[in-house]
C-alpha cells in the first residue's frame, strides 16, 4: 500500500508542462526550427499586441473592495487596508495599474502569476510584490501540503548571491491559468509554440528576402573554371545584395549566367501565410482580429458586437480568475463573509451615446433608475436630494394589476350616493282615500321629468 500511495503522491504533484515533452517545453524547440519561449515570442508583433491588449484591459478596469450591507446591497470598504492596496498602490514601488499589468503579462506568457504577500504582526496584508514565474516551482511536502520554492538572484537585491526561498501558500498570491491539475497553469506560448514558431519563421523569411535585395537566391554559372569562387560570390553579394541595392542592373562577363532557383513569395503564398498566422495567434489569446489590426471582416455594423463579445468571452474569464484568487489568498474566512473584490466592466459594455440614452429613458420611466443613478453611470455630479435627484418615478398610466378597476368602483359608489331615490305610490294610497287616477298621472309626470 505504501508503494501505491507514493505513486499517487508523485502523480498529484503540480506540473507546469505537458507529459513527455519536458525538453521541448523548456528549450523552446518547434517544428519550424525556431526557438520559441516567453521572451522570444514577444518579438512577434501579433503576440506582443495580444498580450498588451489583454494586460492593459485588465489593468485599466476599476478595481474596488466592497462590503455587504445589512439590506442586501454593497458599499465601498474604503476604510479596509486592502482597498488602498488593490485600488491605488500594492507596494511603494508601483501603482495598481502597473502591478496588474505585470501580473497579467506573466499570466498570458507563462500561464501563472505570482505575488509575494507581505503581512504585519496582526496578519494584515500591507504589500504585494510580483514574482517571476520562471523562477517559481510549486511542490508538495511529505504531508501533501503545497509550498512555493522561489529562486532569488542578484536582480532582486545586490546582497543576494543566489538562493532558494520557500514560501507557504499564505504568503503567495497565485493566479493560475488553464491547466490540467487545477493547481498550476500551462504556458499558452509553450502550448502553441509551433504556430508561433511558424509566424516567426515567416517574418524572418520576409526580412531576409528584402535584405537580399528582394530578389530570390540563385546560381551563377561560369563556362570555365573559377580560381576564386568566394571572391565572385562576395562581389555579387556586395553589389546586388541588400534592400538598398534592389533593382540594380547586373552586368555579367565571361559568359556567366544567373539562374534563380527559389520560388517567388507569391508562389509560396507568403502574404497569405503571414496573415493566417496572425489570426492564429489572435485565436490563441481569443482576441478579435480587428483589435490586432485585421479589419477585413469587420464593418461598422458588427465591430461593436465584436467588442462586446471580447468583454464577455475573453475578459470575463480572466477577471473571474483574478477576483477569486485574490479573495482566496488575501482575505480570512470571516472577511470572505463580509467583503468581496470586484472589477467593474460596465464601462466597456457601454454602447454609443444614443443607445445609452434610450436605455436610461426606459429605466427612468419604469421606476428602477433615478436621476442620480444615471448621472453616476455617466460620471456626472449628483443632483441634491431636495431637488428630486433620488426620486424613482413611473408613468401615470401604469398601475399594479390588483388595482385595475379601482377608479371605476369609486366612481360607481359616488354615482349611487348622488342618484335620486324614487318612491312609487300605491294606488289609492292617498290620505283622503280617493281613487288613483290623479296619483297615477302624477307618478307618470314625475317619471317624465326624470327621463
Amino acid at each position: 500500500m505504501g508503494l501505491f500511495s507514493g505513486l499517487f503522491r508523485a502523480r498529484d504533484a503540480p506540473q507546469n508542462r505537458t507529459s513527455g515533452s519536458a525538453y521541448s517545453f523548456f528549450m523552446g524547440g518547434s517544428t519550424s526550427g525556431k526557438r520559441v519561449n516567453e521572451r522570444s515570442s514577444m518579438q512577434m508583433t501579433a503576440v506582443y499586441s495580444c498580450v498588451r491588449i489583454l494586460s492593459e484591459a485588465v489593468a485599466g478596469l476599476p478595481l474596488h473592495f466592497y462590503r455587504y450591507t445589512d439590506n442586501g446591497g454593497k458599499e465601498k470598504a474604503a476604510d479596509h487596508p486592502l482597498y488602498f492596496l488593490l485600488h491605488d498602490e500594492p507596494n511603494p514601488e508601483m501603482t495598481s495599474f502597473v502591478f496588474r499589468e505585470t501580473l497579467m503579462t506573466h499570466l498570458l506568457l507563462w500561464g501563472n502569476a505570482y505575488s509575494q504577500i507581505i503581512r504585519n504582526g496582526k496578519g494584515e496584508v500591507i504589500a504585494l510584490y510580483p514574482l517571476m514565474p520562471d523562477r517559481m516551482n510549486v511542490e508538495r511536502d511529505s504531508k501533501g501540503q503545497l509550498y512555493y520554492e522561489y529562486t532569488v538572484s542578484m536582480d532582486d537585491a545586490p546582497t543576494v548571491k543566489g538562493s532558494t526561498v520557500v514560501l507557504p501558500p499564505t504568503e503567495v498570491l497565485h493566479i493560475p491559468g488553464l491547466g490540467f491539475d487545477g493547481l498550476v497553469g500551462y504556458s499558452p506560448i509553450a502550448m502553441a509554440k509551433n504556430a508561433i514558431g511558424m509566424a516567426i519563421a515567416c517574418e524572418e523569411y520576409g526580412a531576409k528576402f528584402f535584405a537580399n535585395g528582394a530578389q530570390p537566391s540563385g546560381v551563377l554559372e561560369h563556362p570555365g573554371t573559377l580560381k576564386d569562387p568566394s571572391r565572385v560570390r562576395e562581389s555579387w553579394q556586395s553589389t546586388f545584395g541588400g534592400s538598398h541595392n534592389a533593382n540594380k542592373v547586373a552586368v555579367l562577363e565571361e559568359g556567366m549566367k544567373y539562374t534563380p532557383i527559389s520560388i517567388s513569395p507569391e508562389q509560396a503564398q507568403f502574404l497569405e501565410t503571414r496573415k493566417f498566422q496572425i489570426n492564429e495567434i489572435a485565436r490563441i489569446f481569443r482576441v478579435p482580429p480587428h483589435m490586432v489590426g485585421d479589419l477585413e471582416k469587420s464593418s461598422f455594423s458588427n465591430i461593436e458586437q465584436q467588442s462586446l463579445e471580447f468583454v464577455k468571452y475573453t475578459l470575463d474569464p480572466w477577471v473571474s480568475r483574478w477576483e477569486q484568487s485574490m479573495a482566496r489568498s488575501l482575505m480570512t474566512p470571516e472577511e470572505k463573509k463580509q467583503y468581496f473584490v470586484k472589477f467593474n466592466v460596465d464601462g466597456l459594455l457601454r454602447g454609443d451615446y444614443q443607445s445609452r440614452m434610450n436605455g436610461y429613458a426606459v429605466g427612468r420611466q419604469n421606476g428602477w433608475m433615478s436621476a442620480n443613478d444615471i448621472r453616476e453611470l455617466e460620471n456626472l455630479d449628483r443632483i441634491p436630494e431636495e431637488l428630486g435627484g433620488d426620486l424613482y418615478l413611473i408613468n401615470g398610466n401604469m398601475m399594479p394589476l390588483s388595482m385595475s378597476g379601482a377608479a371605476y368602483q369609486e366612481g360607481k359608489e359616488e354615482s349611487n350616493e348622488n342618484e335620486e331615490v324614487l318612491e312609487v305610490e300605491e294606488p289609492g294610497g292617498g290620505g283622503d282615500g280617493s281613487g288613483g287616477e290623479d296619483s297615477v298621472s302624477e307618478r307618470h309626470h314625475r317619471r317624465g321629468k326624470l327621463v
